[in-house]
């Protein structure tokens, strides 16, 4: 949620952002006339009790209990009304940055970086389900049978690559020195804090999902009726509440944590759509970046992720651009978000493999995560996510690394997991 004050001083400048990013701004009128009455309702209150304690001392009875009745009306309208304002309190989404480019779609994002050369063949490249199929080591005919459209089975050295990419993420996330020297290019003694390793839950508290931004939209969420529980999209929506309540001294920031989980996603907005393989798919693993800092570097902290993001896929030496995401396309939480696209051969274009969301205080506002500065000062913290690696990685992989003969080239800095340094039709057994 924004700050009070903002959306009671600086109307206009929440209603341009509310039109930036395809909103209605007639929710903010509504707020603010129900936030008018609320405060008016409020201070009534304040006052008959004040008044009822007054005619209470001087035992004047029937002019208190009459008093007593109209507090009571009162508190069940003041009641009634702040579910509706906290409901629509939370539907006004977070101000965009200063650095947002305005637009309506994903057509008016920017392309701001751009990094390696797209590989040249010298045949026809194929998708990665092609060549998943052909070495037998991705099977959606299979998964289609057994758990209906847009799943898929990883097989064989599938399986021992992504798992690979894990080993390559979370080694490199916990180097100290690794950190550093990405750290430095982000800005002179910026923190290389490593990050602390997660196993976050795979289910949620739909309040708690709230608290977070992220319940909405339902029908993209996996949801268990009979406990009431929601299945995550993403490791961020159970690592972000870990310090939901909690008021953190300020020496302990940064803090970062680096989450694997299988995620799940209906992509009921999608059907027909990119599905082919396992691109667009219900259940893939990730590893994800959620970091809380100090508001004064948050920024900064989200250009951390972001250049975390590129040293590893330099490190697998696959071409990729950097796009700030316009005003149309971020979501509702975000203040600044970044997508690093990945070249995909099989297709001839760039495809969001990685994302990076800077939400300010937006959701630390509704988590109740709170920070002590040395002086006593209390402030909401900034909260960051950040895609490490995710199974699109691994279809650039597939695609980039192809060869004529339909195997796989394997990475240099993956080898020593993998224990090869080729895929190819007779390591299947």
């Amino acid at each position: 949620m924004l700050d009070i004050e903002i959306l009671r001083n600086e109307p206009e400048r929440v209603r341009k952002a509310i039109e930036a990013k395809n909103g209605d701004p007639a929710i903010l009128d509504k707020f603010l006339a129900l936030d008018k009455e609320w405060r008016a309702d409020t201070t009534a209150v304040e006052q008959k009790r004040a008044e009822q304690k007054k005619l209470s001392a001087e035992r004047k009875i029937e002019e208190a209990k009459k008093l007593k009745e109209e507090i009571k009306q009162l508190e069940e309208r003041i009641s009634a009304a702040e579910a509706a304002r906290l409901a629509l309190w939370k539907s006004i989404p977070n101000l965009p940055s200063a650095d947002t480019p305005a637009g309506k779609s994903d057509e008016d994002n920017q392309v701001i970086k751009v990094w390696g050369v797209p590989p040249e063949f010298d045949f026809d490249p194929k998708d990665h389900l092609a060549l998943g199929e052909g070495l037998g080591i991705i099977d959606t005919e299979t998964a289609g049978q057994v758990s209906g459209t847009r799943f898929g089975y990883l097989k064989g050295d599938a399986v021992i690559l992504e798992f690979a990419l894990i080993q390559h993420a979370f080694h490199s996330l916990t180097n100290p020195a690794i950190l550093k020297g990405i750290a430095e290019k982000v800005r002179p003694g910026y923190s290389a804090k490593p990050f602390t390793p997660v196993l976050p839950p795979v289910m949620i508290r739909p309040e708690v999902m709230d608290k977070m931004a992220r319940l909405e939209p339902r029908e993209e969420r996996y949801h268990i009726p009979g406990d009431d529980l929601y299945l995550i999209g993403s490791a961020e929506h159970t690592m972000g509440p870990m310090h939901m309540d909690q008021i953190i001294p300020a020496d302990r920031f940064p803090i970062r944590y680096l989450g694997f989980s299988t995620s799940f996603r209906r992509e009921a907005c999608a059907s027909g759509k990119d599905t082919r393989g396992i691109l667009r798919v219900h259940q893939f693993d990730k590893v994800e970046m959620e970091s809380f800092t100090m508001p004064e570097d948050s920024e900064a902290e989200q250009d951390f992720l972001v250049a975390i993001e590129e040293y590893l896929m330099q490190s697998l030496e696959l071409p990729y651009r950097l796009v700030m995401c316009c005003t149309g396309d971020q979501g509702d939480p975000d203040a600044r978000h970044i997508d690093l696209e990945t070249w995909m051969p099989g297709e001839g274009k760039y495809r969001e493999t990685h994302s990076a969301d800077l939400m300010t205080d937006y959701q630390a506002r509704r988590l109740n995560t709170r920070l002590r500065r040395a002086d006593g000062r209390l402030e909401f913290v900034h909260m960051n996510d950040a895609t490490a690696i995710a199974g699109r990685t691994l279809i650039a992989i597939i695609e980039n690394c192809q060869t004529k003969e339909g195997r796989i080239k394997i990475p240099a800095v993956l080898q020593p997991y993998v224990g090869k340094d080729l895929i190819s039709p007779a390591d299947l057994g």
